[in-house]
């Protein structure tokens, strides 16, 4: 594969990664499982993180003219966000072993989420947004937010998270309402886009996992947030065979985080509500996210290597 061709989508392993390394430590925690299985699942998602920034970084320089083409188009533009959210998934990732730097990641991927999101902001209300590409993953730019608010509470910025999950909250609301819509009275998602309806999953449980984080407790709110992710997780698992109609693509890595900010919402939660079937529950939501990361990566493994699919 060439560097033009180096697909921007791919990005997304470092979210998928990213919360299967998260959901593993949240486990460690809640489930009391092995703590070392997360924090190699992190070193991945950094690892991965850092190669594919300096890819994408080499292919600018030597292809400006590409990547000004995808940050022009109104479909590919939203996926720039995944720069900003893998630096606050490595910022999480560190917080635990070095607070300081933590913190400067968190607040550098702030200030380029927030540069972003103010982008594409100007572009809508300069009216060029098109609404035939009204799509899933247009939200990912505004709802990054919520990412943001969850990880800065332990690296010291409650006021300034309270900040960013209202961002998130309030642009997620007519967003996915204008999403809805299209499914509703149409045009409907073509096939290979179809998995990225897996995204609506992870607003309201990064929602849920974030107002847990600035209030301390389990909230009404917070208990709001589970009810509809659950909604949403049930009505994603009716429809993951439509979903996966066209094949696979790197579009698949749209199940990846979602599932695991799920899973890790349900950790918070059931465990001291129901006891043992409550684990179980737990237990059960973690292996289905470590199973859809796990068939993902390998899907795109044999994307790139055409010589293991013999």
């Amino acid at each position: 594969m060439s560097l033009l061709a180096l697909p921007l989508p791919l990005l997304g392993s470092v979210l998928g990664l990213g919360g299967l390394g998260l959901v593993w430590r949240t486990a460690a925690a809640a489930l009391g499982l092995p703590g070392w299985i997360g924090e190699v699942v992190l070193a991945v998602m950094a690892l991965d993180f850092a190669v594919l920034v300096t890819l994408h970084g080499w292919r600018a320089i030597r292809h400006p003219e590409a990547l000004r083409a995808e940050f022009t188009s109104p479909a590919m533009a939203p996926f720039f966000s995944v720069f900003s959210i893998g630096g606050l998934l490595v910022a999480a990732t560190l917080t635990p072993y070095w607070l300081g730097g933590a913190r400067l990641l968190w607040e550098a991927s702030v200030l380029l989420q927030l540069a972003l999101a103010a982008l594409l902001l100007a572009r809508w209300l300069r009216g060029e947004a098109d609404p035939a590409l009204m799509a899933p993953p247009l939200i990912i730019p505004f709802v990054a937010n919520i990412l943001a608010a969850l990880f800065g509470v332990p690296l010291g910025h409650p006021e300034l998270s309270w900040a960013m999950l209202g961002i998130g909250l309030l642009f997620w609301l007519p967003l996915q309402t204008l999403l809805l819509h299209r499914m509703l009275v149409g045009p409907a998602l073509p096939p290979p886009l179809r998995p990225s309806m897996a995204i609506l999953l992870a607003p309201p449980s990064v929602l849920g996992l974030a107002l847990m984080a600035l209030e301390g407790h389990a909230s009404p709110a917070v208990l709001a947030c589970a009810g509809l992710a659950t909604l949403v997780a049930a009505g994603l698992a009716l429809t993951a065979r439509h979903m996966a109609a066209a094949g696979f693509s790197l579009v698949w890595w749209s199940f990846t985080f979602p599932a695991c900010a799920y899973a890790a919402l349900l950790m918070q939660l059931l465990p001291g509500r129901m006891g043992a079937p409550g684990v179980m529950l737990c237990g059960l939501a973690l292996v289905v996210a470590t199973a859809i990361v796990l068939r993902v990566a390998w899907g795109t493994v044999l994307l790139f290597v055409p010589a293991l699919r013999r």
